[in-house]
């Protein structure tokens, strides 16, 4: 891991493990202030599921943000970081 550091700039980090235990990286990454895209299709589904409902305990305890960009791609941000998603055409209909 690089040194934790804010200095106006934001490093945002693309994580795409291949074991279970390689997500824990992402909870890393944003202990250290980094912005990351997990992105878990190289994991078996139930392995994935396992790797998010870890990865999203971790970031809840940092106090962090976390929002789901498609069915196995997850956003994870450190507190200071705020996710804010535009919604599309059909959803601003509804």
């Amino acid at each position: 891991m690089v040194n934790s550091r804010f200095d106006g700039w934001h490093d945002v980090v693309v994580l795409m493990p291949e074991q279970f235990n390689d997500a824990l990286e992402a909870v890393l990454a944003v202990r250290e202030q980094r912005t990351v895209v997990l992105n878990l299709s190289r994991l078996s589904p139930e392995l994935a599921q396992r790797a998010a409902d870890l990865v999203s305990g971790g970031i809840l305890a940092l106090d962090g943000q976390q929002q789901l960009v498609s069915e196995r791609v997850l956003l994870l941000a450190p507190a200071g970081v705020s996710i804010n998603r535009i919604p599309t055409a059909e959803e601003s209909q509804s």
